[in-house]
């Protein structure tokens, strides 16, 4: 192992001194050391894929100086070129931020790097990649498998020499791949190619056929017009239960005019026992307080036994008239009992009379 390549001493790990980044876990650290020993290892010996592979990755795990410098001069055997010329950079970056002491730790290797570094650069092939006028916007541009921005269009980028996968796809369309391949030191621009979304495979609806006003009456097809619906109120279904319950409302109207009366007339009794002579009283009309109640309450309840008689004779009168004018049904004619209504006082008695209707439907 040359001193070019030697990492940094375990005194430096230990301190840190050398590092910008926080300190690496212990298992980090020893994996970082065996990928660096296999990665130089690889390097010497000319396998630059994998050597510079485990170099990356060791600097990943545990980031050092020694470990950047080794990496970009295994890019820089391997052919990479712009990655190489990266990777210095970020090297010489690193050196000149450290303090007097720790630079001179590095001995010449920034002096190699930057040898190494103005020797690749005239090397290094750049590529700048265009849309066509018109591309629709939102179309994606990969280059390698990485997707370029708006800005590093138009822009003549640097890129490792060798072989190039290059990609477009439009939004909703098919991915157009292309294949290029840079030498060194060679500047190329190319516009790319663009496949659009297909148009819609649906097939356009045939036109309407012409034909003459006699000719689309005579190959109109016919059809039996259709009976109108008809009305429920006028079929005897609806008029009956339109009469059911007009009947209903005239019989509650009864009974509660009925009820009502019968009430008036315990109000009455209490009246004749609590005013006028009945208490002493010259004047008639003169109560106490219990028979000013009772002629208050009586004159409501006889009120309302006027509404309740009058409501029940209107129901009753509405549910005869739509039963007695229902239409007779189709068919032969069947013989039927006689209907009829009759509303008043239907039983008295000592207690008082019971007013209400009754009849054949």
């Amino acid at each position: 192992m040359t001193p070019w390549f030697r990492r940094s001493t375990p005194l430096l790990v230990v301190l840190g001194s050398l590092s910008v980044s926080a300190p690496a876990r212990a298992q980090d650290v020893a994996a970082a050391e065996e990928l660096f020993n296999r990665g130089l290892a690889d390097m010497e010996a000319g396998r630059y894929e994998t050597g510079c592979k485990a170099l990356a990755e060791s600097e990943q795990l545990d980031p050092q100086p020694g470990t950047l410098f080794t990496l970009a001069m295994c890019e820089a055997r391997w052919g990479r070129v712009a990655t190489a010329v990266t990777q210095l950079g970020n090297y010489l970056a690193w050196v000149d931020r450290m303090p007097p002491a720790l630079r001179a730790r590095q001995g010449k290797r920034p002096e190699a790097a930057r040898s190494e570094r103005d020797r690749l650069s005239p090397r290094v092939p750049r590529l700048a990649l265009s849309l066509p006028a018109g591309a629709p916007a939102g179309t994606v541009v990969t280059r390698n498998g990485n997707t370029l921005g708006a800005a590093a269009l138009g822009v003549a980028l640097p890129v490792d020499p060798g072989e190039h996968r290059l990609s477009t796809q439009a939004p909703g369309g098919p991915v157009w791949e292309q294949t290029i391949t840079l030498a060194e030191g060679e500047t190329r621009t190319l516009t790319l190619e663009i496949k659009e979304a297909p148009a819609s495979d649906a097939p356009a609806p045939p036109p309407p056929p012409t034909s003459t006003p006699a000719l689309e009456a005579a190959t109109q097809p016919t059809t039996p017009e259709s009976p109108a619906a008809p009305d429920a109120s006028t079929t005897p279904g609806g008029r009956r239960t339109a009469a059911y319950v007009a009947g209903g409302v005239g019989a509650a109207g009864i009974v509660l005019g009925g009820v009502m009366g019968a009430l008036v007339l315990g109000q009455k009794a209490a009246v004749d026992k609590h005013c006028g002579s009945a208490i002493g009283a010259s004047d008639e009309k003169a109560c106490d307080a219990t028979g000013v109640n009772a002629a208050s309450s009586g004159n409501t309840m006889a009120l309302i036994s006027t509404i309740g008689f009058g409501v029940g004779l209107a129901g009753l009168g509405a549910a005869a008239v739509l039963y007695w004018t229902e239409p007779k049904p189709a068919g032969p004619a069947t013989s039927a009992a006689p209907r009829w209504v009759s509303a008043g006082v239907l039983q008295v008695g000592p207690t008082g009379a019971v007013v209400g209707a009754q009849g054949s439907f």
